[in-house]
């Protein structure tokens, strides 16, 4: 086994870094919601603008793509599968064509009782304390604060 050795790269080494451990808890986090959406037919990228869409109803998809740092490529495809799966309507701006609008639909509402229970049983899972979790949430959205807003393209 190689004896590890103190350099002036110590900076680089990888257990130094924040966003290491950042990438693979995010990756982690992800693959255990994955059991609870296939139940819900839902991939995780579709629970998140899900969510958006349970507590506002309607909204814009520029505004949407703005809030889960999603860019059209990927928002569009997503968009059109939940329409297809008819918990979502998207609509043009009567005022700004250029513009669509995403409403949720009473099918889309409904499918948020299934769906409010995954939250929890995620944390469950994380061995976090109800204030330890706090304290993660907070610390994680001063860094998202701190980071220059996405460019729009």
């Amino acid at each position: 086994m190689m004896k590890e050795q103190t350099t002036g790269f110590d900076s680089l080494r990888l257990d130094c870094q924040l966003c290491f451990p950042l990438y693979v808890c995010a990756k982690e986090i992800v693959r255990k919601y994955k059991p609870h959406l296939d139940e819900i037919d839902l991939t995780y990228t579709q629970y998140l603008a899900m969510m958006v869409l349970w507590e506002r109803r309607e909204i814009n998809v520029r505004d949407l793509g703005r809030i889960l740092t999603l860019d059209s490529g990927t928002l569009t495809p997503l968009l059109k599968k939940l329409e297809q799966k008819g918990y979502l309507t998207r609509v043009r701006d009567k005022r700004d064509e250029r513009c669509l609008d995403v409403s949720l639909t009473e099918k889309g509402e409904k499918l948020k009782e299934s769906a409010a229970c995954i939250p929890e049983k995620v944390a469950a899972c994380l061995g976090l304390s109800p204030e330890e979790a706090g304290t993660l949430h907070a610390l994680l959205r001063k860094i998202l604060a701190n980071l220059p807003e996405p460019e729009e393209e």
